[in-house]
């Protein structure tokens, strides 16, 4: 079999590594897009694989400039399909979806941002799309009819047990006490527009909170005023999450890392726009209480809830025990995602005559 998969985010390539390293162990063939964004050029360096950076340049910010940079992917894509003819795209991007969609070749779309929360995305994705695949939380509007649910969440496809062990701290500054982690978002894809997160007044709040408790570490995609400069820490991309793996608590308006500490059992608290409006989310922190979610106008709760967790006996092992009972009640994300994406379209039809199949991974 023939595959393509896109990356277009470092979480997108976390998610599918190990899916992709399975179906080269077994002589498929599969072809690797990426964009400039952040560090993922630097963790697909670090596997070893073939691919291909088709836009290499990082884009301005504006609305046009996107629509711009989604109809160049379109062509170069497919130019790709023309020449290679897969037999599946596999991305949650749109440029996959037009494409799939124009040359008759099934999209699978692995998503888990709700349609409302995701700016005009669902709209220009969806209808192309052949499927939609998502935890069960996730919502996905009119589109309902091209979805397959599965309990688990996207951040579980590498931090699952099955797939991720933790490894032994060897950065030496970290090494000698117990630290934060301040992550602050790029804010700076088109669904984030109009939306904040940790505010300078904030963060020089949450920085002297924190600092009887531990060091601070600033791990940052957007420029950073001077006095937190020296609270900035530069790492391999490929350390971050053994570094958030050993943090005390991480502090963050990114929702991805505030999903991956959940999924490690770390505690989080993440500020952003976003809070109340993301499913998943919502689940790990109502259902879980695995994060803790505030609006960035909510500097009182959340200097009150730090607090509250930094003087809470024996942290560490509670959010393990939390981590654990999610982990119970959720499946091994990235098997069903091989065994979903092997037997296609078998697969879809055994998903569609009956749901709870997806349960087998558990």
């Amino acid at each position: 079999m023939t595959y393509f998969f896109y990356f277009g985010h470092p979480a997108q390539f976390h998610f599918y590594k190990n899916i992709v390293k399975a179906l080269k162990e077994e002589d498929n063939n599969v072809f690797l897009f990426i964009k400039k964004k952040d560090v993922l050029e630097e963790l697909v360096k670090k596997t070893g694989w073939e691919y291909q950076n088709i836009l290499p340049n990082e884009r301005n910010k504006s609305k046009l400039s996107t629509f711009l940079s989604i109809l160049k992917r379109d062509i170069i894509i497919s130019k790709k399909v023309i020449r290679h003819r897969p037999d599946l795209l596999i991305s949650s991007d749109p440029s996959f979806s037009h494409v799939g969609y124009f040359f008759r070749i099934p999209c699978l779309n692995f998503i888990d941002d709700d349609s409302d929360a995701a700016g005009y995305y669902a709209g220009i994705t969806y209808p192309f799309s052949k499927v939609i695949i998502t935890p069960w939380s996730v919502k996905v509007g009119r589109w309902e009819k091209k979805r397959i649910r599965y309990k688990g969440f996207m951040k579980l496809a590498y931090l699952h047990p099955n797939w991720y062990v933790p490894e032994v701290l060897k950065i030496g500054k970290l090494t000698s006490k117990g630290y934060f982690l301040i992550r602050l978002s790029g804010l700076d894809a088109h669904h984030d527009s109009g939306k904040q997160g940790i505010k300078s007044s904030t963060l020089r709040t949450i920085i002297n909170s924190l600092t009887s408790y531990g060091a601070v570490y600033i791990s940052s995609e957007r420029p950073v005023e001077k006095e937190f400069e020296k609270y900035q820490f530069n790492f391999h991309p490929t350390d971050m999450h053994t570094i958030l793996f050993h943090s005390k608590a991480l502090i963050s308006d990114s929702q991805s890392m505030s999903g991956e500490a959940a999924m490690l059992g770390v505690p989080s608290i993440r500020i952003s726009s976003f809070k109340g409006k993301l499913s998943v989310l919502e689940e790990l922190e109502h259902i879980y209480n695995l994060t803790f979610g505030f609006s960035p106008d909510n500097i009182n709760g959340i200097i009150e809830k730090i607090t509250e967790l930094l003087e809470t006996p024996d942290l560490d092992e509670i959010f393990q025990k939390r981590r654990n009972a999610m982990l119970e009640k959720n499946i091994d994300v990235t098997a069903f995602c091989i065994w979903f994406i092997k037997n296609y379209p078998d697969s879809l039809s055994i998903m569609d005559r009956n749901p709870e199949y997806a349960d087998k991974f558990l």
